[in-house]
């Protein structure tokens, strides 16, 4: 026997002068393999045609669905409401710019997060489209894969606690990107290239390790491996730089 879902949404339109965030209630039937995703379509379609909410590959992949469902940041494509009380509440991601309801602008603060650690293989070598391919061990490129698999849907930044203190931290997805350069053999950066970058208060040393990041991200990325990894890297850089080695 199906169940009858109630959903508390947060409602809020900020090119409204005046307009102040509320909660509003929906009641929507489940159907078979319903996921937060399909009931927020069905609940635009026939209830109200004014919920905003972001997707776009309906598979996990794009990461654009990210909300806060029922205290916990997670894809609304990835999260069936069977496994979900009869009550359901949705809030946007913290952290990040309210555009309506439980729609939110990710796409600012990745881009200048990606400018700032410089996001990309930095390397004196011309490109010549005749060379050869240059090889790489199999254990580097499934290592670089295997960090590269983030979708940057902002789940671990908006369930950090350092994150939603301070505006200027780097957060978990921007330090594993740094992780994936430090491995990738054709990035030309010293160790000191990338203490500049994260090991401040902004980047590795202002992590708390309380490890929310690993907990929510959908793709279960070894956040803790990759934190621990650069804490101990410019750890042992910072050392050895106070000592002039």
């Amino acid at each position: 026997m199906s169940r009858t879902l109630r959903f508390n949404i947060f409602r809020y339109n900020p090119q409204i002068p005046g307009a102040v965030p509320e909660m509003q209630r929906f009641d929507l039937n489940e159907t078979k393999s319903m996921t937060v995703f399909i009931a927020l379509n069905r609940l635009r379609e026939e209830q109200d045609p004014s919920l905003k909410f972001d997707f776009c590959c309906r598979a996990g992949i794009c990461g654009a669905c990210a909300m806060v469902i029922n205290g916990r940041p997670q894809l609304a494509c990835h999260t069936k409401t069977m496994d979900l009380p009869d009550q359901i509440t949705l809030l946007p991601l913290p952290f990040f710019k309210c555009l309506g309801d439980l729609s939110v602008d990710t796409g600012v603060w990745f881009q200048d997060m990606n400018r700032k650690i410089e996001s990309w293989v930095h390397t004196d070598k011309s490109f010549d489209p005749e060379a050869p391919e240059e090889r790489m061990c199999n254990a580097e490129a499934e290592a670089i894969y295997e960090l590269d698999r983030c979708i940057e849907c902002g789940c671990c930044v908006a369930a950090c606690g350092t994150a939603r203190m301070r505006k200027d931290f780097l957060g978990a997805v921007a330090l594993n990107r740094i992780a994936r350069f430090i491995i990738d053999p054709r990035d030309e950066r010293s160790e000191q290239d990338y203490f500049d970058i994260i090991g401040t208060d902004n980047g590795i040393f202002g992590c708390m390790g309380l490890l929310a990041c690993e907990d929510v991200c959908p793709k279960h990325l070894p956040l803790q491996d990759q934190l621990g990894y650069l804490r101990r890297k410019m750890g042992f850089h910072a050392v050895k730089k106070f000592f002039g080695k």
